[in-house]
């Protein structure tokens, strides 16, 4: 039995949005302060992800938590109400989000996947796992232009 009538549920549903979500803002602001440039749903690769640094090589997810099943949290869990369809089309979407990331990662991408609660109860953490990554493709970057440098390239 659904807490709300069909109508209301039916007026919270659409109310969902697919892309510019607050944790998607949040993030795209977190990469602007460090000073990153990016990308939006780049559509040639799989998953369309939601930002990609191209010069890092690097793709970010960002993944709601119901969505996308997460197993760490409150909200990814299959609703009581309707299971068998939930449970099938939330199983589906946790199987195509691992072979896009797979193939992103056969394809050379460094895949970072962050989780709506993540980004709104824990900023701090996020804003350092983005860092982490980037940084060190950056030294990785800036050791390979040193070295091409002395070999006089």
């Amino acid at each position: 039995m659904d807490i709300w009538s069909k109508k209301k549920r039916s007026q919270v549903m659409s109310r969902i949005l697919g892309k510019n979500t607050k944790p998607e803002l949040r993030v795209r602001k977190m990469l602007s302060s460090l000073g990153y440039r990016y990308r939006l749903n780049v559509k040639g690769l799989p998953g369309k992800p939601d930002m990609v640094i191209k010069k890092y090589n690097t793709v970010i997810f960002v993944h709601g938590c119901f969505w996308h099943l997460h197993s760490k949290c409150r909200d990814g869990t299959i609703p009581k109400t309707r299971t068998e369809y939930w449970q099938e089309k939330l199983l589906q979407n946790k199987k195509r989000d691992a072979n896009h990331i797979k193939a992103l990662r056969a394809q050379g991408w460094e895949v970072l996947r962050l989780w709506e609660c993540e980004i709104e109860k824990k900023p701090d953490s996020a804003m350092n796992r983005i860092g982490k990554i980037l940084v060190n493709k950056k030294k990785d970057i800036s050791n390979l232009v040193r070295i091409a440098r002395l070999d006089g390239r």
